[in-house]
């Protein structure tokens, strides 16, 4: 009761966007059509999966009117404590699959958006503006400066960094997903929280601002930077299982945890995906507006549809579960991870249609997904806090 169906359905696209990436072939093998859906999938389905991460906070923080008072302090416990068991999850999983796991990127987000979840959306709309004008060139001199020396003594001492491949210098700035330039999609995406998506004229505008978006930001590239600019810019790091290319500004960890490349500073014209430059930021953003409010629209006017797509919706309410789960499939089945020997579309519609299924049948016993249940239970004790 009282679910957005349109946002379940947003995050199951997000959910199927992550599995193109990860099982899907490469950029390099597909054609036609094919090369379209996985260059939508490369960088927009994690984006759309962290804007919509930064709505879920709002759910828990008090959707359009903010809790105040005991609300407030418990709904920013549960956050917390979410935070933290993801980070922990997210640890666990990349000690097994490496830099591309989002959760532990998650904690982060979760705790460094607590002392927002009190603001306004036009508020939070311009926090979210303002890092995304100012994050990507913070973070091109911030990784311009980081010597091979100073990475290595940070990550003596980072505990995380022991644990797997992903340290807290890899969660707040040279990671797939790093916290100071993903932040921008966290904040938007709280900003969207805020505002009411079954009114019809608040989303005649954010479909206006999301098109405007995409097509200022990715257009100002192609103007600025030329043809090459919405190219990925690392097919390989999608290839062997990334989430998409290597950010040459903010996010470009090398894969052997060596030194930084010398990065020209044109490379913040870009807009590829995982670029991490302003105009990759804000046309994603807008790309993400628009499946949300059109996953919305959909689920609102044609009830039909509505109906046929309950199993897939169903997948959006359990997305931590789905997403897990895919990992833990493919290492269970031996699964090359969207190789550049993976050839055949077959293996992904697997996957897509085995998440289908598990989460149709679920939920008609269960009200969340099995990690989501957990999760949830982790939370109970923040009705203690007073």
């Amino acid at each position: 009761m009282g679910r957005l169906v349109g946002v379940d359905l947003a995050r199951a696209l997000a959910v199927f966007g992550m599995y193109i990436v990860h099982i899907g072939p490469p950029l390099s093998a597909t054609t036609g059509v094919g090369s379209w859906i996985r260059y939508l999938a490369d960088g927009h389905s994690s984006v759309l999966f962290a804007t919509l991460a930064g709505f879920s906070l709002m759910l828990l923080a008090g959707r359009r009117e903010p809790k105040t008072g005991l609300a407030c302090r418990q709904a920013k416990a549960r956050i917390a404590i979410r935070a933290v068991v993801l980070l922990a999850l997210g640890t666990a999983m990349a000690m097994e699959y490496g830099g591309v796991i989002i959760l532990g990127f998650y904690g982060v987000y979760f705790l460094l958006a607590l002392p927002l979840v009190r603001l306004s959306a036009k508020t939070l709309a311009i926090i979210a503006a303002a890092f995304a004008l100012v994050t990507p060139q913070l973070a091109f001199v911030l990784t311009s400066l980081l010597t091979p020396s100073v990475q290595e003594s940070i990550n003596t001492y980072d505990p995380l960094r022991r644990l797997s491949e992903v340290g807290v210098l890899d969660l707040l700035l040279t990671g797939f997903y790093p916290a100071l330039t993903w932040m921008s999609f966290v904040i938007a995406g709280m900003a969207l929280g805020r505002l009411d998506l079954s009114s019809s004229t608040v989303k005649r505008r954010l479909a206006a601002v999301g098109a405007a978006l995409t097509v200022a930001a990715y257009g100002m590239s192609l103007l600025l930077a030329g043809k090459n600019a919405l190219r990925s810019t690392a097919e390989d790091g999608s290839s062997s299982g990334g989430s998409g290319s290597m950010p040459p500004g903010s996010g470009s960890m090398p894969p052997d945890g060596g030194s930084f490349p010398n990065i020209p500073a044109s490379s913040l014209l870009s807009a590829g995906p995982h670029s991490g430059t302003t105009f990759d930021i804000i046309g994603s953003i807008g790309v993400a507006i628009l499946v949300i409010v059109g996953a919305t629209v959909l689920m609102d006017r044609l009830p039909r549809l509505r109906r046929l797509a309950k199993p897939v919706i169903a997948v959006g309410t359990m997305s931590l579960t789905a997403y897990v789960g895919h990992f833990l499939a493919q290492s269970a089945l031996s699964m090359p991870a969207g190789t550049s020997t993976q050839q055949s579309w077959v293996p992904l519609l697997m996957f897509i249609l085995g998440a289908t299924l598990f989460a149709a049948i679920w939920s008609r016993f269960f009200r969340r997904g099995p990690l989501e249940y957990l999760l949830n239970a982790a939370t109970k004790p923040a009705k203690h806090i007073r």
